[in-house]
C-alpha cells in the first residue's frame, strides 16, 4: 500500500523514455486508419474483392476498434494495463503478418478485424499508462499534449507512408511495417514500463461486453453509412437500435457495484464535461477532413500521394499547438484556454468557408488553424478527464474518451458530409444522376465525355462541391463557437484534483499500482 505524499513525484529520464516507447503503438494504430488509401488499387487487382468486400476491408478495422474500446479499457484496469498492452501488441503484430500475406479478400477482412481488436487494447492502455507514469500536473499535461499531436499526425502520416512504400514494395508491406515496431515494443515495455492495475476491481461484467458492443457498433455503422449514402430509414434505424442498447447498458452500469464503467468516474465535474467537449472536437476534426481530402484530389486535381503530402503541411503548426496550450493552462484558468482552442478552430472553419475552387493556401491555413485549435482542446480535456478519474480506473476513463472520439468523428462526417452533399445536389438538379450523386462520379463522367463539354461538367461539379463545403464550414464554425461558450461556462474553475496518495513511479522499479482512496 502507498503512503500519502504532499507532492507528486516528478518523472525522470526513465519515465520519459517509457513514454516514447508508448508512442509506438499509438502511431501504428492511428496510421492504420489511413494506411489503405493508396493500397486499394493493388489489393483490388490481386485479391479481386467485391464492392461489399472492399468496403469491409476498410471498415472492419474501425468497427472492431470502436466496439471493443470500453471492454478493453475495463479489462486493462483488472488484469493490468501493461499486460494488456503486451497482449495487444502480440495480437497486432500477428494480425499484421496475416494481413500482409493475405491471399483472399476474406482473409484480409479477418486480419483487419484482428488488427482492430489489437488496436482496441493498445489505445486505452497507452493513454492510461501515461496517466500513471506522470503524476506532476505540468509533466502530465505536456505528455498528453504530445500524445494528442502524435495521434493526429499518425492519421496523416499513414497515407503518406503507404504511398511511399507502395512505390518500392508490394501492397502487403503497408501492414508488415507494424511487425518490427511491435517486436521492439514487446522487448522494451517490460523493461521500462511498470505495471498498474486496480487492486480491487470486482468481478468482470461479462454481460456488459455484448451490451456495450450492441450500443456502439450500430450507431457507428449508421453514422458511417449516412455519411456515404445519405439519410436512409435503415441507417437511422441502426442508430436507434444502438441508442436503445446504450440505454440498457447505462442502466446496468448504474445498478452494479462492479460495473464495467464505474460511477466514480462521473463524480467530478471535469470528467463528463471533458468527454463531451472531446467528442465535439473529434466531430470538427473528422468533419473537416471529409472535405479537405476530396478538395485536394477532386477539386484541385492532385494525385493521391501529392494530396497526402500537402495534407501534412498543417502538421507544422499542430506540433506546437498542444504544448503551448498545456503551458497556458498552468498559468490561467484552463476553461479559457479550452474556449480559446475552440475559437481558434472556429476561425479555421470560417476560412474554409471562404475557399474557392482554386484556394490551396487558404485551405491549408484554415486547416492548420482548425487542427491546432482542436488538438489543443483534445489534449487539455483529455488531461482533465484522466486526472479527475481515480488512478485505478484510468483504463476505463481512457476508453470512454476514445469511444467519444469515435462517435464524434463518425457524427462529424455524417452530419457535415450530409449538409455538403445536400447543397451539392441542389446545385446540380439538372445534371445527370452520376454527376449529381458525388463529386467523384462527376469527375469520372467528365473524363468519359472529354473535351469542352467534359470541362464544363467538371467546373460545375467543382463549384457545387465548394458551395456545399462552404455551408458545412459555416455550420462547423457555429458549432465550435457554441462549444467555446459551453467550455468557458461549464469548465470554469475546474482543475484536476490532487491525488490523495502517491503513485509508484517507473524510476522506483514499481510493479503494481495499489492506491488507497479515502
Amino acid at each position: 500500500m502507498t503512503t500519502p505524499a504532499a507532492t507528486a513525484r516528478r518523472a525522470g529520464r526513465r519515465e520519459w523514455t517509457a513514454f516514447c516507447v508508448l508512442l509506438l503503438p499509438l502511431l501504428l494504430v492511428s496510421m492504420d486508419v489511413s494506411v489503405l488509401y493508396f493500397a486499394v488499387p493493388a489489393i483490388t487487382e490481386q485479391l479481386d474483392p467485391s464492392s461489399t468486400q472492399q468496403l469491409w476491408i476498410f471498415d472492419s478495422y474501425a468497427f472492431a476498434l470502436s466496439g471493443l474500446l470500453i471492454t478493453m479499457g475495463s479489462l486493462g484496469d483488472r488484469i493490468g494495463r501493461r499486460k494488456l498492452l503486451l497482449i495487444g501488441a502480440s495480437a497486432f503484430g500477428l494480425a499484421s503478418i496475416g494481413a500482409g500475406f493475405a491471399t483472399s479478400a476474406e482473409l484480409l477482412i479477418a486480419a483487419r478485424v484482428l488488427l482492430g481488436i489489437g488496436g482496441a487494447t493498445l489505445m486505452p492502455s497507452t493513454l492510461a499508462l501515461v496517466r500513471n507514469l506522470f503524476q506532476d500536473d505540468r509533466q502530465r499535461g505536456q505528455a498528453i499534449a504530445i500524445w494528442s499531436g502524435a495521434m493526429t499526425g499518425g492519421i496523416a502520416l499513414g497515407s503518406v507512408l503507404s504511398g511511399v512504400m507502395l512505390n518500392h514494395w508490394y501492397w502487403g508491406s503497408v501492414f508488415l511495417i507494424n511487425v518490427p515496431a511491435m517486436l521492439l515494443l514487446l522487448i522494451l515495455v517490460p523493461v521500462l514500463v511498470p505495471e498498474f492495475k486496480d487492486p480491487a476491481p470486482g468481478r468482470f461484467d461479462l454481460l456488459g461486453v455484448p451490451l456495450s458492443m450492441a450500443a456502439v457498433l450500430p450507431v457507428v455503422y449508421g453514422l458511417k453509412e449516412i455519411a456515404a449514402e445519405g439519410f436512409e430509414p435503415a441507417y437511422v434505424g441502426c442508430i436507434a437500435v444502438g441508442l436503445a442498447f446504450g440505454h440498457l447498458f447505462v442502466r446496468r452500469q448504474r445498478t452494479r457495484d462492479d460495473a464495467m464503467v464505474s460511477r466514480e468516474l462521473f463524480r467530478g465535474r471535469g470528467f463528463g464535461a471533458g468527454i463531451g467537449l472531446n467528442t465535439v472536437a473529434a466531430f470538427a476534426m473528422m468533419g473537416s477532413a471529409y472535405f479537405i481530402t476530396q478538395y485536394l484530389q477532386s477539386v484541385l486535381g492532385m494525385g493521391t500521394l501529392e494530396a497526402a503530402l500537402w495534407s501534412l503541411a498543417p502538421s507544422v503548426v499542430i506540433g506546437a499547438a498542444a504544448p503551448v496550450g498545456a503551458a497556458l493552462a498552468l498559468k490561467t484558468d484552463r476553461a479559457h484556454v479550452i474556449a480559446g482552442g475552440f475559437v481558434l478552430a472556429a476561425a479555421g472553419f470560417a476560412l474554409l468557408g471562404l475557399v474557392g475552387t482554386d484556394s490551396l493556401w487558404l485551405l491549408l491555413v484554415g486547416a492548420g488553424l482548425l487542427a491546432s485549435g482542436i488538438v489543443t482542446v483534445m489534449s487539455l480535456v483529455s488531461d482533465l478527464a484522466l486526472s479527475s478519474a481515480p488512478a485505478e480506473k484510468a483504463g476505463t476513463a481512457a476508453s470512454l474518451l476514445e469511444t467519444g472520439q469515435e462517435f464524434g468523428g463518425a457524427l462529424g462526417m455524417a452530419l457535415l458530409g450530409s449538409l455538403g452533399t445536400t447543397v451539392y445536389r441542389s446545385d446540380l438538379t439538372d445534371s445527370e444522376p452520376a454527376v449529381r450523386e458525388t463529386l467523384g462520379g462527376a469527375v469520372a463522367t467528365a473524363h468519359q465525355v472529354g473535351g469542352a463539354a467534359g470541362e464544363q461538367v467538371l467546373a460545375l461539379a467543382r463549384e457545387a462541391f465548394v458551395h456545399g463545403m462552404q455551408y458545412a464550414a459555416w455550420g462547423g464554425t457555429a458549432l465550435l463557437l457554441g462549444a467555446a461558450v459551453l467550455a468557458a461556462t461549464l469548465m470554469r474553475g475546474i482543475e484536476a484534483p490532487a491525488p490523495p496518495a502517491a503513485e509508484p513511479a517507473a524510476g522506483d522499479g514499481a510493479r503494481v499500482h495499489e492506491a488507497t482512496y479515502n
